[in-house]
């Protein structure tokens, strides 16, 4: 009789094996930055958690921790700050997340007063709009400074915005500039034999991206890693399990079944992913809280296994692809080639 509760895949047992027999892990590529930001810039931000770079060669960053953001240019000889501390129009207070649109619009989102917003700015700071998300939402998970909530992450394309808002019922809900929902895509995982809605929002988290053929990418944080491709009409295409022996202990310690919680408690579940990016090729790059990225290809196959070295090794918070191919992320701003 098994009286083990976890139940090991074949990818599982296979990694054990080759642990138990002293066969070594195939090594990682190592990417050394070529570049960052410069250190009397970086010094200016609290908490450089997001960087993306306009047309014209501004590095555009969000300090989350100083309720801003900062542009400046290569050499770091004009920083500035276009979106001010605050909860009224055209200021932020807990800003979320950030994006920037192909004509160089800046999308915020942030939570005055308990409620997301979403605003979004020209590249000089002027307000150019923004709408409330309706509902509050579900208290915010933070796992070692890493914001892991719904409303955590952005995509935005100058008309529409795509959230995660799990708690709505779907994994992705778009809407148009005023904050009208226009629809709403992917269910929800479900998570064990009997129904426990705040377990499975929680296993909901994630990060969505827009995919060059219209449809998205959705790339769960939490629980068993695994991400979902999406067609343009909303219709599941596949789903890929996130795998690699970087990965094996964490996926293992992972409970099978999840013990009974007090009235008014929210499950802990524990991050796998912190950051989530495509690039120009159409590949889906996904840093982990382990120190290691996995890229995949358009199918859904994983491709590589990297890890990045600035001062040390990295953990990327924040990935972000500039117009001549390069990765940018943050914390500090390092690029790196990655061709």
């Amino acid at each position: 009789m098994i009286s083990d509760t976890k139940i090991l895949t074949w990818g599982a047992v296979l990694a054990l094996a080759v642990t138990t027999t002293g066969f070594a892990r195939p090594a990682a590529d190592v990417l050394q930055a070529v570049t960052a930001a410069p250190a009397h810039v970086v010094t200016k931000f609290d908490d450089d958690a997001a960087f993306a770079v306009t047309r014209d060669g501004e590095y555009v960053v969000l300090d989350r921790r100083g309720h801003g953001v900062y542009v400046f240019d290569a050499a770091g000889a004009k920083v500035r700050r276009i979106v001010s501390a605050g909860i009224g129009p055209g200021e932020l207070f807990q800003p979320l997340a950030l994006a920037l649109n192909a004509d160089d619009l800046i999308a915020v989102a942030d939570s005055p007063n308990g409620f997301d917003r979403v605003q979004y700015f020209a590249s000089n700071g002027m307000r150019v709009g923004g709408f409330y998300l309706p509902l509050a939402p579900q208290p915010r998970l933070t796992a070692a400074n890493l914001l892991l909530a719904s409303g955590g992450s952005l995509v935005f394309s100058g008309s529409t915005f795509v959230v995660n808002r799990p708690e709505w019922g779907a994994l992705l809900t778009e809407h148009d500039s005023s904050g009208r929902v226009i629809r709403q895509i992917g269910n929800l995982r479900q998570v064990g034999p009997a129904p426990d809605r705040d377990l499975d929002i929680a296993m909901s988290i994630g990060i969505p991206l827009g995919t060059p053929d219209g449809g998205f990418l959705f790339v769960f944080q939490t629980g068993a890693p695994m991400f979902r491709k999406y067609s343009r009409d909303g219709r599941l295409e596949f789903e890929r399990h996130i795998q690699g022996p970087e990965l094996d202990a964490r996926v293992l310690a992972l409970p099978t079944v999840w013990p009974p919680r007090a009235a008014g408690s929210k499950p802990v579940v524990p991050p796998m992913v912190r950051a989530a990016a495509l690039d120009r090729d159409g590949r889906l790059w996904i840093s982990l809280t382990v120190p290691y990225t996995y890229v995949y290809n358009e199918a859904g196959e994983k491709a590589r296994t990297l890890q990045f070295r600035g001062a040390s090794v990295l953990s990327p918070s924040s990935l972000y692809f500039t117009s001549k191919g390069r990765l940018l992320v943050a914390p500090g701003g390092y690029e790196f080639e990655v061709n």
